[in-house]
């Protein structure tokens, strides 16, 4: 979401910056424009980070009957880690 996010907010601001040649007298919207652009390079690096540091996790319930008793592990691995079992 924060990828998409930071497009959409790059294009305004480049639309705001570059593309619209309107004089408002309460704002500057060349300046705005930048901002925005930055605020969206700004959310897509970050949103490029929590990708890249978004790891898989496996969840393994393993019951095993012994004789008069019941034993259940669960463990929890991330991706790259090395088998527990």
């Amino acid at each position: 979401m924060t990828i998409g996010t930071g497009v959409v907010l790059f294009v305004i601001g480049a639309i705001l910056a570059f593309a619209l040649n309107i004089d408002v007298g309460w704002a500057d919207l060349t300046m705005i424009g930048y901002i925005l652009m930055g605020a969206g390079v700004v959310a897509f690096i970050v949103g490029l980070v929590l990708m890249a540091r978004r790891r898989r996790t496996d969840v393994v319930t393993r019951t095993e009957a012994a004789p008069g008793a019941y034993e259940t592990r669960r463990s929890t691995r991330a991706a790259g880690d090395e088998e527990v079992f």
